[in-house]
């Protein structure tokens, strides 16, 4: 394809090339427009793929729907508009530094000036029969198309590479339904980005995903294989099978044509610029990934972006230099979360201090490097929760003092932390490092009238390259409204302008029972006006209301997208990739038959068994590949799932009550029997917890649930909104002397109150603490039916309980949804790196 402009026959302007447009090519079209460039220069852009310049970052967005167009960054109109020539699809083959031309299959071309964004090339390890059919690459469009034209007849497919692009071509292969496996060569994922500690739970959480890893493994060759099409052959003889490989262990710079005409490359490859992006030939400039800047590549979008600004300012005849550039990522790859910033595995400073904080059950390892007076952050490294990546990153890129106590940044109660929102940034405080957006030009753009964040994106392009300050632009754009006295965004996401409250009575009054339905009528359209595909904070929050409003399995195919780890296997991933088993023990009341039955099944599985703060007990070290054959045999028993893995109704703990007890006044056994059962399976913001004490003796701990029920002589007492966890709350007294049926009533309506309007993932004790009007108001809402919701709401928790099915028991008679469980990628044998070890006299994986 190509475009011409409607210049003069004679036209004695200079004449600029660029060779290459990708992200960093068009970008520097971008600026050369911006700064007026387009009038001086006759400008021709060449592009060896036939696509328009479009966003390699989201790459993987390609196979979940997206197409060529939607990921386009620009239009053909634009380069007509602005009188510059593109030429898609013609690669140029050399460079005549002499005579000043370049040629093409097509002809020849002269500058005066050149610009050389070749950008880089996936590197393919020398291994013997990396060029048989099945092993491709992940780089471009058309690499895309050949590997979901080679995963159509494929069940199994290998990712070669271990680091950031390793992990999204795994991604994509789990997208295109393939059991997938990802080889990496050094002994951890990651391993610029992330230490030992960090690497191994990033493994555990990748694995917890049905991803196999295998590190410390080089391929030795690859050959034709018995049961799939491939084996691959590491260097200790054990082999791989799969239909399918991908190589994505990293990048080449393209600097082939530069190599060819003379122009110095770096000992390892890269062409060699100097600080105004100009290579040893004055009339040639190169920027992005084929530029060698101080001895560095630097493979991220945002470096190569300040490339092509500096490289347009000496195109211009300004000043403006690059200096190299900050290589700190936050990124969710697989839905898992990992950051570093700076000099994250403090090498670069030997006199550096660092606090490390690991919680092992949560899965969050976060590390700090810090100057040796502690004043200064030098870097950081984060997995598996990047919330403090904003916070962290403006104390490292604006050199601010760090608190007293640099730990508390990263401790899980960050109520001992020190604030740092908006007003605390200064107005240089960088937001968008790909496109150095600061604080004061969001400001500035506010001013100028941009009152909605897609018009701050248009102004300031802030986000708009990798999109990781999204969360830190718009917590800057509402304090900047918020200090006009203008109406602030309270969208769920920019794939949904509604609360998580409005979202819920969108899709129970209109009956809206898929994500995709309810993207589709009322989700934030992509450009080309196609629905879009949500995020990490739009499709759990939608899978949550979905099934509060109708119930139906979480593993249904239709919702499983949706979910995370814990949800999609029906089970708690642990710190070691396995998982625990928790069956329904409703009340703390069990039967002889089925103790037995339980200490079965953890004999015969090698399970480590423990009785639970909530009266249940909880097996430890399932392989995942076991699962369903131990909720078969608990099935079979008479055990029903126990939601232990989801945002739910996890337990409702009892002491013994007037059944056995001389002192209890209420059956407290049978009603945490009852609600346990009314309730279960009920999903909601977050997790809920109940207890029934007989008396007022407390034996059960009532007063710090979510629900807590106390016998007295004329009935129960109702408390609410109590909790543990990071922030403990006791329940408050809501209502006292209550029957059996009122008592029911009033939690039906209070649960579902909750369930309607409380935020995203928000225990009933924020949520409480939030409404305006405090506990009167939930009173006059509950006892009163001030809102006259009362009637409503009971039937909305009417509907949830017919509805309830075990989703264990579902997913057991439902072959497809079986197929998710497996650890290998080849069969359905065992993980040969779990190890069993004794703890305390028990087997337990280690």
């Amino acid at each position: 394809m190509t475009t011409r402009s409607d210049s003069a026959t004679r036209d004695t302007r200079p004449t600029l090339i660029v060779v290459g447009n990708g992200m960093v090519g068009h970008h520097l079209i971008e600026q050369l427009v911006e700064r007026g460039q387009h009038h001086h220069y006759r400008i021709t852009v060449f592009g060896e793929e036939r696509h328009l310049a479009y966003d390699r970052v989201h790459l993987s967005d390609y196979f979940t729907g997206q197409d060529a167009d939607s990921l386009a960054l620009s239009t053909v109109d634009y380069y007509h508009e602005h009188g510059i020539e593109l030429r898609l699809d013609e690669a140029i083959t050399a460079i005549d530094r002499d005579s000043r031309q370049v040629r093409t299959p097509q002809g020849t071309h002269a500058y005066d000036r050149l610009v050389l964004a070749t950008g880089s090339t996936p590197f393919v390890p020398p291994i013997a029969g990396n060029d048989r059919d099945g092993c491709l690459v992940y780089r471009t469009l058309d690499d895309l198309d050949a590997i979901r034209h080679a995963a159509s007849t494929a069940t199994t497919g290998v990712v070669v590479g271990g680091g950031l692009l390793g992990l999204e071509a795994a991604n994509a292969l789990r997208g295109l339904d393939l059991d997938t496996a990802v080889v990496e060569f050094a002994p951890r994922l990651m391993p610029m980005q992330v230490d030992d500690q960090g690497g191994e739970l990033l493994r555990e959480k990748i694995e917890g995903l049905g991803v196999q890893v295998l590190t410390e493994r080089a391929t030795r060759e690859i050959v034709p294989g018995d049961a799939s099409r491939l084996r691959m052959v590491f260097q200790d003889d054990k082999v791989l099978e799969t239909d399918l490989i991908v190589f994505s262990a990293g990048i080449r710079p393209r600097d082939e044509l530069a190599r060819e005409c003379g122009l110095e490359i770096g000992e390892r490859g890269g062409v060699v610029i100097d600080d105004h992006c100009v290579t040893s030939d004055a009339a040639i400039l190169a920027v992005g990934e084929v530029a060698l800047y101080n001895n560095s590549i630097f493979g991220l979008v945002a470096p190569g972006y300040q490339m092509a600004k500096a490289a347009a300012d000496t195109l211009s005849g300004g000043e403006l230099t690059f200096t190299g550039a900050d290589m700190s990522t936050k990124l969710k790859l697989m839905g898992v979360d990992v950051g570093a910033i700076g000099d994250a595995h403090g090498n670069r400073h030997p006199s550096a201090k660092q606090y490390r904080y690991f919680d092992q059950l949560q899965q969050i390892y976060r590390k700090l490097v810090v100057s040796a007076d502690g004043k200064r952050l030098l870097g950081a490294m984060l997995v598996g929760d990047n919330g403090p990546y904003d916070t962290l990153m403006q104390y490292y890129a604006n050199g601010l003092d760090l608190p007293v106590d640099p730990a508390a940044l990263i401790l899980p109660s960050n109520e001992a932390a020190p604030a740092l929102g908006p007003d605390a940034l200064p107005q240089e405080a960088t937001i968008c490092s790909c496109h150095n957006v600061t604080k004061g030009a969001i400001s500035a753009a506010v001013d100028a009238g941009c009152e909605d964040l897609s018009a701050v994106k248009d102004a300031t392009k802030a986000s708009t390259g990798c999109g990781g300050c999204a969360a830190l632009l718009k917590s800057v754009f509402d304090h900047e409204l918020s200090a006009r006295g203008m109406d602030v965004d309270t969208s769920l996401c920019e794939h949904f302008a509604h609360t998580r409250q409005q979202l819920f009575d969108i899709v129970r009054v209109e009956g809206i029972k898929t994500f995709s339905e309810l993207m589709s009528r009322h989700g934030t359209p992509r450009p080309d006006g196609s629905p879009g595909l949500g995020c990490d904070i739009c499709k759990p929050a939608v899978a949550s209301i979905l099934a509060s409003c109708f119930n139906e399995p979480i593993t249904d195919a239709a919702h499983i997208p949706l979910q995370d780890t814990n949800d999609t296997f029906m089970a708690n991933m642990q710190k070691n990739g396995t998982f625990s088993v928790v069956p329904r023990i409703a009340g703390g009341e069990i039967t002889p038959d089925k103790l037995i039955v339980l200490g079965q099944v953890g004999k015969t599985y090698g399970l480590y068994t423990k009785i639970t703060g909530g009266q249940r007990i909880d097996l430890f070290g399932a392989r995942l590949e076991d699962l369903p054959a131990i909720w078969s045999e608990l099935i079979a028993a008479g055990f029903e799932t126990g939601h232990a893995y989801g945002k739910s109704l996890r337990t409702v703990k009892s002491c013994v009550g007037s059944t056995w007890c001389r002192y209890g006044v209420q059956d407290s056994v049978g009603m945490a029997l009852r609600l346990e059962h009314r309730y279960k399976g009920l999903r909601s913001p977050h997790k809920l917890k109940f207890a029934v004490s007989g008396c007022t003796r407390e034996c059960a701990e009532a007063q710090s649930k979510d629900i807590g029920v106390i016998a007295t002589e004329h009935g129960w007492n109702l408390y609410v909104c109590g909790n543990g966890g990071m922030r403990p709350r006791h329940a408050e007294l809501f209502a006292t002397d209550l029957d059996d049926q009122t008592l029911i009533q009033t939690i039906d309506r209070l649960l579902m109150f909750y369930v309607r309007t409380a935020d995203r993932l928000q225990r009933t004790s924020v949520w409480r603490e939030q409404l305006e009007g405090g506990l009167d108001y939930l009173k006059a809402v509950i006892l009163d039916d001030s809102l006259g919701l009362g009637a409503e709401l009971e039937r909305q928790m009417q509907q949830v309980i017919d509805s309830y099915q075990c989703e264990w028991a579902g997913a057991l008679s439902d072959p497809d949804k079986l197929k998710r469980f497996r650890s290998y990628v080849n069969d359905h044998r065992a993980d040969p790196d779990i190890i069993v070890t004794q703890e305390r006299g028990q087997l337990r994986p280690a």
